[in-house]
């Protein structure tokens, strides 16, 4: 928070969501309620997440030499329409039953459960397609301004690098204490998007159930205590 409040210059509830590892949508939603910057706080976390899933794969093969010729998805013109229809049909319907039921990382584990249920169901034998797998970062960027890439793109440059610091940091002592794999824990204690880097599991052979459970436990923690904690700040502010 001092990093956006001080350095960057931005308001009190712009730097607080901005500094927190949250999802990118709970964190906008959350620093609009608060009066902050949407189109900053939007801009900051999307910048967060593409530099971390960028910086993931140089740091995989560079300390690991993990392998990262495998395709998290096959070309598009290989899958027949019917399966492209049922995974559109699984992808939409996992989320909006996902979201109505209240679980965390609906986005992704909303499709994923559904969608691993028709596979075992049999009705469904191909991956997504790679086409259709990072777009939402992208979007992210529509419409930006020179400004807003002089100001908020550059403060999340900043604060993708402390976090990257901190992060490889705490990676190692994990894996000098021997508590678990070296490439697994950078996965799931890197603060980028939880599909990004689910799919960077998947791609790497790392530990899916633990990367996914140290992602939804982030989410859970960071959506219930940001608004408590926001509170406790505002109240030794005032």
């Amino acid at each position: 928070v001092p990093y956006f409040r001080r350095l960057c210059g931005y308001d009190f509830p712009t730097a607080y969501y901005a500094a927190l590892p949250g999802g990118l949508q709970d964190m906008v939603v959350f620093g609009e309620e608060a009066g902050g910057n949407v189109r900053a706080l939007s801009l900051i976390h999307a910048t967060r997440v593409l530099v971390i899933v960028v910086a993931l794969p140089f740091l995989l093969k560079g300390i690991w030499d993990a392998d990262l010729d495998r395709p998290p998805g096959v070309p598009l013109t290989t899958i027949a329409p019917s399966e492209l229809a049922l995974m559109v049909l699984a992808a939409g319907f996992g989320w909006w039953a996902a979201r109505k039921v209240g679980l965390f990382g609906a986005t992704i584990l909303g499709p994923m459960i559904l969608a691993a249920v028709v596979t075992l169901a049999g009705l469904l034998e191909q991956r997504p397609p790679a086409e259709a797998i990072g777009m939402t970062i992208g979007s992210n960027y529509n419409g930006i301004t020179v400004n807003e890439i002089r100001k908020d793109i550059l403060a999340g440059l900043g604060f993708c690098g402390l976090l990257i610091i901190l992060t490889v940091a705490f990676v190692e002592a994990i894996y000098s204490f021997g508590l678990a794999p070296g490439m697994s824990a950078l996965l799931a204690y890197s603060p980028g998007g939880q599909a990004e880097l689910t799919v960077l599991a998947l791609v790497v052979g790392a530990d899916i159930a633990f990367v996914v459970a140290h992602h939804l436990l982030r989410l859970v923690i960071v959506i219930m205590g940001a608004p408590l904690a926001a509170r406790l700040l505002d109240r030794g502010r005032g």
